[in-house]
């Protein structure tokens, strides 16, 4: 769960905020509840998580939409 989390949270940043963000601190949480063998792969998912959607609200307050483009 802590490999997925990080996956997760890491893709985030790119695409799918709203989903991935919120799927990477659920199973980041829950590994790290469950006592995983990899604390710091879950700790970065979890931050990465939160980054996902702090990404999103900083885009959203400033183009007022919810996705994000290069052009």
């Amino acid at each position: 769960m802590a490999v997925i989390s990080f996956l997760s949270g890491l893709v985030g940043l790119l695409a799918m905020n709203l989903v991935l963000g919120p799927i990477a601190i659920g199973l980041a949480g829950l590994a790290l509840i469950r006592g995983t063998t990899r604390p710091g792969r879950a700790g970065l998912g979890l931050a990465l998580g939160i980054a996902d959607l702090v990404v999103l609200a900083c885009l959203i307050s400033a183009d007022h939409t919810w996705s994000w483009s290069l052009g």
